[in-house]
């Protein structure tokens, strides 16, 4: 049995017999696999190997763990289809003209995935390879899609330092852009990207402000700008704005329906006719044309028609678990309420020998005790994350009756930690 399938139950059973904190601290890192430098959350599925029988599971790892409900998967069913690499599936078509009415761009592509959409607009707006791209160095794009726009695109990337909110100092952005084109020595500058909301800064939403002082920097030097938008109907719920009001600074954008928005599969990319009509090449060559895809696009249709204002339930639930983390008594976590903008939470432990990683195997298995003081077993998925940070996300399958669940959960665990630490003094 491998390190990384290594049941938590067994950490927890360690713990139990009084193995001394720093020792837990160190078989928890084994277990589970300590955040580097550069790695940014554990992608396993903490404890789920050890569940107990009738434990209520809230998963927080992410809002892409999302399922259909029956609506959805009505809409699914019935959708009228057609060849979707002929522009034939009317489902597609529709979905293309409703997010390119929504988001006010001339036209829309549905694709697989966001990592997709984004190369695609990489590519297209980067027309030669060798051209540059300038990114957060914290920003989904240059973390988490494997450097594919160096990769299958050609395109070299430079960055700027994502501050606190998910913006980047403009002074700085700007002494990042080329000049002297073509001056054989240096890429060519050609794109800006940002992130709305940020995802490793806790779904910061980008200020509109920000957003039309980067457009200004740069339509002044004839660059483009390419938001990564996958939580973008998030930012435009918390603004209370539409999102053509964000997305009017920006040349292009990549929606994620896959999120919050609960379909299962898909990202619409959005901008100019001319952007699109490249961008369908790119698509192709890529492997992303899906023919029959109207059975997903139904999905996409629904989420962008009647999920969109359900996400304020998302941000409130994740303010209320926030909340729950200061009011704990004795003091144990550290979260910045004013940044808990959405429905990202990130946070931190006061306790130097509780290791976030342990504190999310704790979170994930259920505990000695734990079923008489609570009445049942909770499991709570969370990631340790960057920064030796917390995360974790509310979405359309946590009610606020769960949130109140991993709140339980959340006391119990902080109550068990504090009476193990009493008695080893």
């Amino acid at each position: 049995m491998s390190l990384k399938t290594f049941p938590c139950r067994v950490l927890l059973k360690l713990l139990h017999r009084g193995i001394k904190p720093l020792a837990a601290r160190d078989a928890a890192a084994a277990v589970l696999g300590r955040c580097s430098a550069r790695g940014y959350y554990n992608t396993g599925r903490p404890g789920h190997a050890g569940a107990g029988a009738g434990a209520r599971v809230v998963d927080l790892r992410s809002d892409t763990v999302t399922k259909p409900g029956p609506a959805m998967r009505r809409a699914m069913a019935e959708a009228e289809v057609g060849d979707d690499v002929l522009r034939e599936d009317p489902t597609v078509n529709e979905l293309q003209e409703i997010a390119a009415d929504m988001f006010q761009m001339e036209a829309a592509l549905f694709v697989p995935s966001g990592t997709m959409s984004n190369l695609i607009a990489v590519m297209v707006h980067c027309r030669e390879r060798g051209n540059e791209m300038i990114v957060g160095d914290l920003s989904h794009v240059h973390i988490y899609e494997q450097g594919g726009s160096a990769q299958l695109a050609g395109v070299h990337t430079t960055t700027v330092n994502t501050l606190p909110d998910g913006t980047f100092d403009l002074e700085q952005l700007e002494s990042k852009i080329r000049h002297g084109y073509p001056d054989p020595h240096y890429p060519r500058s050609r794109l800006i990207c940002v992130e709305n909301t940020h995802n490793i800064q806790g779904g910061r939403v980008l200020p509109l402000t920000f957003l039309q002082e980067v457009r200004a920097l740069a339509d002044r030097y004839g660059l483009s700008v390419h938001m990564d938008g996958a939580r973008v109907m998030n930012a435009a719920v918390a603004l209370g704005v539409p999102p053509s009001t964000i997305l009017q600074h920006t040349h292009t954008v990549s929606v994620c329906l896959s999120k919050g928005l609960g379909a299962p599969v898909g990202t619409v990319l959005a901008g100019p006719q001319d952007f699109i009509s490249e961008a369908i090449r790119c698509r192709k060559a890529l492997g992303g044309g899906m023919r029959q895809a109207g059975i997903l696009a139904a999905a996409g249709k629904l989420s962008l028609r009647e999920m969109v204002g359900r996400l304020e339930e998302d941000h409130h639930n994740a303010k209320t678990f926030a909340q729950a983390l200061l009011d704990c008594d004795p003091p144990m976590f550290a979260v910045n309420m004013a940044a808990v903008e959405t429905n990202i939470l990130r946070f931190r432990l006061q306790e130097p020998s509780l290791s976030v990683t342990e504190f999310c195997a704790r979170m994930s298995e259920v505990g000695e005790g734990e079923e008489a003081a609570l009445g049942q077993g909770i499991q709570v998925f969370m990631f340790p994350h960057f920064g030796n940070s917390v995360r974790a996300v509310w979405h359309l399958g946590i009610s606020a009756d769960d949130t109140q669940l991993a709140i339980q959960k959340m006391r119990f665990v902080a109550s068990q930690y504090f009476k193990e630490k009493f008695r080893a003094q």
